[in-house]
Formats: C-alpha cells, structure tokens, sequence
C-alpha cells in the first residue's frame, strides 16, 4: 500500500482498443468468453469481497473472475491488457469505487453494460485520524484513528465490508443489479441474496453478543481498516499506521500507544496476513502485550484463518473476545 498506481487515461484507453481490436483472439482463453458461451452471466469483481457478494448471489447463474489475486494487496493493483479487455467484454462489472483507483479509471472507460458500485449501494462514512481521549478510561469513546484519505480526496473509509450489516447492504443492492441484468432468473438470484443475507444477520448478532460485556472497548491494529466495525459494535479502534500498514509510525506515535494500553486495559496488537507484522510486534515488546490476526478480508490465502468470508469473521470474533476480555 506503500504506492497506489494508478494506469493513466491513455494506457487505459489503448488497451481498450487493443482488446476490441483483437476480441476474437482473446476469446479461446478468456473466462468472460466462457461466461457468455454458457449462457451465465460474465461477472468481473475486483477483489475478494466483491468476488464472494457475487458467487453468492449468483450461484449457478453467473461465472466469476476477479482482478485481484489471492494474496496480492488489492489497493497497489495495476491492471494487465488482458484485465482491461476483460472489463471491456463483461456482462457485469462489481466493484467498490475508492478502493482501487485503477479499477475505478478502468470501468469509467468500460463499455460493460452492468457496472455496480458497492460503495453506491449503502453509506460510507469518515472515520477521524485523532486518538481518543480518555476521559472515560476503559470505556471505548466513538473515535476512530486512520482512514482519512484511504479514498482518496473524500476522505470516505471503504472498509465496509468488515460491517456485516452493510455488508447485507450492498448484497441486496448486488442482487437488485443482477436480477435487472438478467430478469429471466431473478427468482434464483432473490433466493440466494436471502440465504446470504440470513447468514450475515447471524454473524452480526454474533459479534453483537459476543462483545457486549468485555473487560476494554480499544483495540490495537496495524491497519486502519476496521472502523466500521469498531462503530457497529461499541469499540473504538486505535491503528499503529493509519491508511498505510506499511509505514512506520513515528516513536511519538508508539509511545503513545503504549500510554493507551496501559490506560485502556489494551492486551493485543492485532496485524494482518498481507502485510509485514514487524511494527506490531515492535510495539507488542515495547509495551508487553500479545500479538495475534484481525484479518481485513481484502483476500483468502492459506494464511487465512477459514476458507471464505463468514469463516474468517468468524475467527476475528473469536480474537476480538480473547483481546477485549469477552465475558
């Protein structure tokens, strides 16, 4: 996340000429060809939780591709020719504007008939850079550090898919885009938007439980990514590095960390698996605190702590009650 790169206009705007140029020598390998010849519905998601909204929702009416690999960080993405060709033939394009400034200039310039925005389908919010206070010690005050300017000139935090009621959101937004797409199975994708939505309901009540009564609201991360979350269930969240997971805080920063753990009861430095641990664990020493995953779900590798999206919300729940002295 060090640099976001961007492809310009004009790179953008050869390779789409490029690709309609050369659309019946692409199609023997693309997975957007395969869609169409199948009669599913080609769908292009840009990451992770774009990817699962769609296989979800669509089930067997929809074939899948995203522009992210597992493992890869999706906000340094830059697209291939072959991505933007991709992009150029899909049936369906799924993404979440402000995420990934190269796939937003992509699908600005896309020909895609169906092209949804996440973000658009519930409210993005701000999520302030100031450290709580601690007037109320312990007691979790509404402020979240680090995500202005994870989008860009708006400042809005994109990380919404951590919230599982906005999750839901979007997911009914998706499945209204798809049945508009592609109305002769809307039946098929209404049912399956309810089967999906019924689970994220489920875990939202679990995370609401399981972290009712606990000994401190703070937690540590690496990564300013869990606003949303920390706003839907009471916690305040307290981010090492801000936007950027790969910088390195300045010691002020540290040692005010290490004041608020002591002064809100703080167990647990929290990293993820995409990104390098060695500042959490830096200040997990510094301060005697303990490390463990909150994984942002931007991509399931082997490292992932489950095989999809409600597994691996399943295992940060887990985390958050064991660092927060769940009761």
């Amino acid at each position: 996340m060090n640099v976001r790169r961007v492809i310009s206009g004009i790179s953008i705007a050869a390779a789409t000429a490029l690709g309609l140029g050369a659309l019946s020598a692409c199609s023997s390998d693309s997975s957007a060809a395969d869609g169409n010849s199948s009669g599913r519905l080609d769908v292009v998601a840009s990451f992770y939780p774009m990817r699962y909204l769609a296989e979800q929702i669509g089930g067997d009416r929809v074939s899948v591709s995203t522009l992210t690999e597992p493992g890869q960080e999706p906000h340094d993405l830059e697209l291939s020719v072959k991505q933007t060709i991709d992009l150029q033939k899909a049936d369906a394009i799924l993404y979440l504007k402000g995420l990934q400034p190269a796939v937003d200039d992509a699908v600005s310039q896309s020909e895609a008939r169906t092209k949804i925005d996440a973000a658009a389908l519930t409210t993005l919010e701000k999520h302030g850079t100031t450290a709580h206070s601690h007037e109320g010690e312990g007691e979790g005050e509404e402020a979240h550090s680090g995500e202005s300017g994870e989008s860009g000139e708006s400042g809005l935090d994109p990380h919404v898919w951590l919230d599982p009621v906005k999750y839901g959101e979007i997911a009914r937004g998706v499945s209204a885009a798809f049945q508009k797409a592609d109305p002769a199975h809307a039946a098929e994708y209404e049912k399956n938007t309810a089967a999906l939505t019924a689970k994220l309901t489920s875990l939202s009540t679990s995370f609401e439980d399981g972290l009712k009564n606990t000994a401190t609201k703070v937690f540590f991360t690496n990564h300013a990514a869990f606003g949303y979350l920390a706003e839907r269930y009471g916690l305040t969240q307290e981010a090492i590095a801000g936007v950027d997971p790969e910088s390195e805080p300045s010691p002020a920063r540290m040692k005010e960390l290490q004041r608020e753990a002591r002064a809100d009861g703080v167990t647990t430095v929290f990293y993820e698996t995409l990104v390098s641990d060695k500042t959490a664990k830096t200040l997990a020493e510094d301060a005697n605190l303990r490390t463990d995953v909150l994984d942002p779900l931007e991509g399931i590798t082997e490292k992932s702590r489950g095989t999809d999206y409600i597994a691996v919300m399943e295992s940060n729940l887990k985390a958050l009650r064991t660092a927060l002295g769940a009761k």
